[in-house]
């Protein structure tokens, strides 16, 4: 093989290959031994088919085949030889082609840019640690005992007021006849709470236990019986029993019940879960920071074809006066968009970063736990769409290289209180509102235009050759 590469314009490379006619006969004569075996002709014993009738018969489709073979094997390999990373998809021109003929074809190629990234090593950035006082963690298991209130039942001569649990049997007439699902045994209502039928349980404050009462309630517009529908129904109930909220104990039982040791192992699980939820979001201000910085990274050039398919990206939806007005505003977006995946797909691969199939499994579990009660639909939507699992798989790639860049930069680390944690993250908060309310006029809808993906829920900017070069065109060949 021997391979001729001329730079065209910047990143745009033409590799001349050409393999000689020897090489593609040795090809041929591989794939009719291949096949000698597997095809049976009358007057031929399996495998002693000659060759020369191999040719009249299957000559076509096996040069197919094996013209397929030797444009991915050579291209791929031409790619390599040379070190050209592909911007993209590379496109292949057949120049001189056939069977017992040499090959030659053109290989154009938009090369990734080379980049600098050694400053990645000393950026800068905050980290913060939240300092959560005592009275914080109190203060949330005071809160969770509140949610959590414990019913006794009271004497019963005592009513029931707002807020008490009453248990009762009910039987519903409409129009004086029963209806399906007219009927109930032991209901539960906190009083106040108007969560069965709207006014229902404001009619039972007063009530004691062993009383009958009528209750009357119309029925509500997703009620299975659709003839009922705004129908005023009589409910003769039983009261049962009378409860009342007492105050909850915290105390090492009630720490038992949340699945904590005891109480001391509870407040250290409720210190945590505060940190936590204040540190997940300043990690993410400090990741913002260094993107922000890689942003600014000097790049000589970034390759069109992928500007022009973020631009595709950035206005989908939108009409094409739209587009047109804000042409530049978009390309500019575009570049910082790619020049960043670029970057950071550099480091990670020079970091020899890798994703395995356990970390991505972890990812789907944590947003199976992110989702109660919904796990079989999340669980569906990952196995029936291949591409959705494929930028998870970006997501945590790039997860795990800023999560680098963090290791080897140079942490201004900052101990803040709750209320510090908060300020910061307000003005963060304002000013990315702000950011989003200036770019207003770009965003000028259509009514169903998608929201813009961000860095971590697109792939990186790079992509890979698929196994083989699209065609570009195919010309008369020349008679040798």
């Amino acid at each position: 093989m021997k391979v001729t590469v001329e730079n065209k314009k910047g990143l745009n490379k033409d590799l001349k290959i050409f393999i000689d006619k020897e090489t593609m006969n040795s090809y041929m004569d591989e794939k009719y031994e291949e096949i000698k075996g597997t095809i049976n002709l009358k007057g031929f014993r399996p495998g002693k088919v000659p060759k020369e009738i191999l040719k009249r018969q299957f000559g076509k489709a096996v040069f197919g085949e094996v013209l397929d073979k030797v444009l991915k094997e050579t291209s791929t390999k031409a790619l390599e030889e040379n070190k050209i990373k592909p911007a993209g998809q590379p496109k292949l021109d057949l120049k001189t082609y056939g069977e017992d003929k040499e090959l030659e074809y053109v290989l154009s190629v938009t090369e990734l840019p080379k980049l600098e990234i050694k400053s990645l090593e000393n950026i800068k950035f905050d980290e913060y640690k939240v300092k959560i006082d005592d009275s914080e963690t109190d203060k949330r298991i005071k809160e969770m005992a509140k949610n959590q209130p414990n019913f006794k039942e009271v004497s019963s001569d005592t009513k029931a007021k707002e807020g008490d649990l009453v248990s009762l049997d009910y039987k519903a007439t409409v129009d004086g006849k029963e209806f399906k699902g007219s009927e109930g045994k032991n209901t539960q209502l906190t009083l106040g709470k108007d969560l069965f039928l709207k006014g229902f349980d404001k009619q039972l404050i007063g009530v004691k236990k062993d009383d009958d009462k009528v209750v009357e309630a119309t029925l509500p517009e997703n009620f299975p019986e659709k003839e009922l529908v705004n129908k005023k129904a009589q409910f003769n109930c039983k009261i049962l029993s009378v409860k009342q909220a007492q105050e909850v104990k915290i105390d090492d039982d009630f720490a038992k019940n949340l699945g904590a040791k005891d109480l001391k192992d509870l407040k250290i699980l409720i210190y945590k879960q505060i940190n936590d939820e204040y540190k997940n979001s300043l990690d993410q201000l400090s990741k913002n920071q260094i993107l922000k910085q890689i942003e600014k990274v000097k790049v000589e050039e970034v390759p069109e074809n992928l500007i022009e398919e973020e631009i595709k990206i950035l206005s989908q939806g939108m009409p094409e006066e739209e587009v047109k007005k804000n042409k530049k505003s978009f390309e500019e977006k575009a570049k910082t968009r790619i020049k960043t995946g670029l970057i950071l797909n550099e480091f990670g691969e020079q970091n020899q970063i890798k994703v395995s199939e356990q970390e991505i499994q972890a990812e789907v579990q944590k947003q199976l736990r992110m989702m109660p009660g919904q796990e079989k639909m999340v669980m569906d939507f990952y196995q029936k769409n291949p591409s959705a699992l494929a930028s998870l798989r970006g997501t945590v790639y790039e997860e795990k290289i800023l999560n680098l860049i963090k290791e080897k930069g140079k942490a201004n680390k900052k101990e803040i209180t709750k209320e510090e944690a908060e300020k910061i993250l307000k003005e963060a908060h304002k000013h990315d509102h702000d950011h989003d309310h200036g770019h207003e006029k770009e965003k000028k809808e259509t009514k169903k235009k998608p929201k813009e993906k961000t860095i971590k829920e697109k792939k990186l900017a790079t992509k890979k050759p698929k196994s083989k070069p699209e065609v570009k065109k195919i010309k008369k060949v020349s008679k040798k």
